[in-house]
């Protein structure tokens, strides 16, 4: 929803802040990816039975071409 983007940009701004940059990039994204979207995702049941977890999904889509 539009509060997981929200804080996600949120998250990626502080840990830029953090860093003494004045901007995030999307290092920063990928970093706050799973701290702000693991929660947010319900697993079907495809998904549970094949042993996959939402911080399994997060990192998949984190580690995925599209972020750059």
């Amino acid at each position: 929803g539009p509060r997981a983007s929200q804080y996600l940009v949120l998250g990626a701004k502080a840990r830029a802040a953090l860093e003494g940059r004045p901007m995030p990039d999307y290092e920063d994204l990928k970093a706050a990816a799973p701290l702000v979207l693991t929660h947010r995702l319900v697993i079907n049941f495809a998904a549970e039975a094949a042993g996959r977890t939402a911080a399994d999904i997060v990192a998949e889509l984190v580690a995925g071409e599209r972020w750059g």
